[in-house]
């Protein structure tokens, strides 16, 4: 069984569709954040950088509990402790890891930045809504010039990219991005919203 600490926000739904798609047993547990459990020492404990999601699976390697905090780390071990989510075809799997760390590194940080500026600053501050919002618009330029090509993102298959990045994008008006603008990116989204495995997972998050 895999506990999962996590709550309904563009990074906390990625595990739950990841462990709906692999098969996985899991427990939610809904972390307040409004109520800052994010911060109890109890949390820390597991994750020290205060942030969901986390898990803690109580089958880990060798039999033994072990906590992983990330969401990028915790897709990643998923796939490989289940064997699924990432491309047997090397060049695949290295274009998943690539929009993986794409996400990580750019699109969940300049999403969630733009949407913070444009919704809860406590005064406006039109050079950070220019800069984070001009760089949310890149990268979902980068992605659409990706999904004109290809299906997914990794290539032929679905994969963890798909899964990173989707939960981002299925709430780009967030950071000031209008979907119609990238009709690739657009029908990415709506076909991933429609698999059995995130419509599981979005009904458990809460």
């Amino acid at each position: 069984m895999i506990d999962v600490y996590t709550a309904h926000t563009p990074n906390g739904i990625k595990v739950p569709i990841a462990l709906e798609e692999l098969g996985l047993d899991y427990r939610i547990i809904t972390v307040n954040l409004a109520a800052g459990e994010q911060s109890r020492p109890e949390f820390l404990a597991i994750n020290p950088n205060g942030r969901i999601p986390a898990i803690v699976d109580h089958q880990g390697p060798d039999g033994q509990t072990v906590s992983v905090f990330e969401s990028g780390a915790i897709l990643l071990y998923l796939a490989e402790r289940a064997g699924g989510l990432l491309p047997r075809d090397p060049l695949e799997r290295l274009r998943a890891m690539e929009y993986l760390f794409l996400q990580v590194a750019g699109v969940g940080p300049m999403f969630g930045q733009a949407g913070w500026f444009l919704r809860s600053a406590p005064a406006p501050c039109a050079v950070a809504i220019e800069r984070f919002r001009g760089e949310a618009l890149r990268l979902t330029g980068v992605l659409e010039a990706r999904l004109r090509q290809q299906p997914w993102l990794a290539g032929s298959e679905y994969s963890l990219a798909d899964i990173m990045n989707f939960s981002w994008l299925r709430v780009a008006h967030y950071g000031g991005v209008e979907l119609a603008r990238f009709p690739a990116v657009a029908a990415w989204v709506a076909t991933i919203n429609e698999r059995p495995a995130v419509l599981r997972a979005l009904a458990r998050v809460h």
